[in-house]
């Protein structure tokens, strides 16, 4: 399974989103330009996770995106659902007569891919945004205490 750019972009907008202050709204264009993202292709990735209620969107003046929900009850399946789809991994699991060996049930493969299929589901059901985003803000601390570390004696002394 490859997922596609789109779905890329999805999973760094709402991380970027989940690691504000709750409730806080910015702009398609602000984020585009944070996130490094075409602004036409941000507004219809948008499109589809407010379609799925993960984003909210807000018209006027004052308008922008915020997350519909809190960051601890989005995951990754959610962002994969909502900008591919569903997805399987063969396509006899989303329809049994599409075998080209003439199955009309189960066969072997479509047993192991079945459960492949339900342990990807639950794994990737299992990482959520806020766990990601603290993730996230650690990884970057750990960068800065590295660079501060790294750095000669006397860039240390102005750090402290």
């Amino acid at each position: 399974m490859r997922l596609n750019q789109a779905t890329d972009y999805a999973f760094r907008m709402v991380l970027y989103l989940a690691s504000l202050p709750e409730g806080t709204k910015i702009t398609g264009a602000a984020l585009a330009e944070k996130q490094n993202i075409p602004e036409r292709f941000l507004l219809k990735i948008m499109r589809s996770l407010t379609a799925a209620n993960i984003m909210k969107s807000y018209r006027g003046v004052e308008g922008g995106f915020a997350l519909q929900r809190a960051p601890k009850d989005i995951t990754l399946f959610d962002i994969i659902e909502a900008v591919e789809g569903q997805t399987e991994l063969q396509r006899c699991l989303h329809d049994v007569g599409s075998c080209s060996k003439g199955c009309s049930g189960m066969c072997s493969i479509y047993a192991a891919f079945a459960g492949i299929q339900r342990n990807l589901a639950k794994q990737l059901k299992s990482y959520n945004f806020e766990d990601l985003a603290n993730q996230e803000k650690a990884i970057k601390n750990a960068e800065e205490a590295a660079k501060v570390a790294s750095a000669p004696d006397e860039d240390k002394a102005k750090a402290e």
